[in-house]
């Protein structure tokens, strides 16, 4: 199955906010098997999201489409929708009760904008939205699909695979597009291009590798299209045996910050960061992943050694003597946050992210990286770049790694 992904917005062109339904919902199709073959963002105008439609039906199988289902007039997508269906708006009594349904609690709040979500067009099959007032559209043409969604990223993040992926899977069988992928850590992207030269020129026609650069890792992605779905494995394991030496993972479609969150949620624990040169984006991570509220309890970014001594109670003698970027600093701060927030586990970095701030002794991209558990704590030191912005990420990247690693080692105990 090919598949296109149009999201409406001219918020989304202005750069005012950030496209994650294009990244979710492509990720989530290749799981299933299908090629994306076109991504776009569309203005909101008729005219435009007009074409946009056409060519990408014209391109794909399956067209998926958010934004522009609110109650506002700006809200353009169902009137063009209805009126490219060549069907037109009407009201939908099911849709209606399922608004009531939300509104129960406050009936007074279902005003006139809001029962205006029952209009929809005749055409569509309406998908039920159990996390906002905008229901999902299902069209069928010509043996094609296209699909309508909110333009909220939790309501799609929902309504994708609640009610969009099932449909897929029964109206497309065989499909025949596969991946797998391994994690690269601690070499840049073109050293490992040239290690993996050979191996490229040996791959089948319908079989490719894609290099997925991070700020500490690449990812590596060998797809096999067609006949060659069948050979996918043999040269994945091929593929193992040219990374020996190297430190790498296969991916199981689930990045560090997944896997923790599992296990989390399996032993019931519950996790802290205390950060300094990463600024909070370890805690970012951390909370990127939907029902982090569960186990992640908090973070301290403690820049200053004043935040160290009286927050996390960093011993001022050990700061004096070793310094902020230093073993037993990366170790107190983890044990801070684990006393501070009373989680089981907490991850803390200290180091000099640069561009300036480094000496011969401490060069910049001087990471102390410490974790803090039921049977202990301990750090790590690592020298990773000269670029600040990829000392962030690979310390945090790190960090997670070190903090997944322990935890795993705990369990085996």
């Amino acid at each position: 199955m090919k598949a296109a992904i149009l999201t409406i917005g001219d918020e989304i062109l202005l750069g005012q906010i950030l496209d994650t339904n294009s990244r979710f919902m492509a990720r989530e199709l290749a799981k299933l098997g299908a090629q994306t073959v076109q991504m776009r963002s569309v203005s909101d105008e008729k005219d435009a999201i007009r074409h946009a439609v056409d060519e990408a039906l014209r391109q794909a199988d399956a067209v998926f489409v958010t934004g522009g289902l609110g109650p506002t007039k700006d809200d353009l997508t169902k009137k063009v929708l209805a009126d490219y269906f060549g069907t037109e708006l009407a009201f939908n009594p099911q849709v209606y009760a399922w608004l009531e349904e939300i509104f129960a609690a406050d009936p007074k709040r279902l005003n006139d904008y809001n029962k205006s979500q029952a209009w929809l067009p005749k055409a569509c099959v309406p998908l039920r939205n159990l996390k906002g007032t905008a229901s999902g559209m299902w069209f069928e043409k010509d043996g094609k699909v296209l699909v309508s969604l909110p333009g909220v990223p939790f309501e799609t993040e929902y309504l994708f695979p609640a009610e969009v992926l099932p449909r897929l899977k029964a109206k497309f069988h065989g499909l025949l597009l596969r991946y797998r992928m391994v994690i690269v850590y601690d070499i840049p992207e073109a050293e490992l291009a040239m290690k993996l030269a050979d191996f490229e020129k040996k791959l089948p026609f319908h079989m490719s590798l894609a290099y997925l650069p991070s700020a500490g890792f690449v990812r590596l992605r060998l797809t096999a299209k067609d006949e060659a779905v069948e050979r996918l494995n043999p040269y994945f394991e091929t593929l193992l045996k040219e990374l020996t030496g190297l430190p790498y993972e296969e991916q199981q479609g689930q990045t560090t910050e997944e896997d923790i969150a599992r296990r989390l949620r399996q032993t019931g624990q519950t996790v802290a960061c205390a950060e300094s040169c990463t600024g909070g984006n370890i805690a970012h991570l951390i909370t990127s992943v939907p029902g982090a509220s569960a186990y992640f309890l908090g973070g301290i970014v403690a820049y200053s050694d004043e935040v160290k001594k009286n927050v996390l109670g960093v011993r001022a003698e050990d700061l004096e003597k070793y310094g902020a970027v230093s073993e037993a600093v990366a170790v107190q701060m983890a044990q801070g946050a684990r006393r501070v927030t009373g989680a089981q586990w907490a991850v803390s970095t200290t180091g000099v992210a640069g561009p300036d701030g480094g000496t011969p002794e401490k060069p910049v991209g001087t990471v102390w990286i410490g974790v803090a558990g039921p049977h202990g704590a301990k750090a790590q030191k690592f020298v990773f770049s000269h670029t600040r912005e990829r000392n962030i990420g690979r310390s945090s990247v790190k960090a997670l790694q070190l903090l997944l690693a322990e935890m795993e080692r705990n369990t085996a105990k």
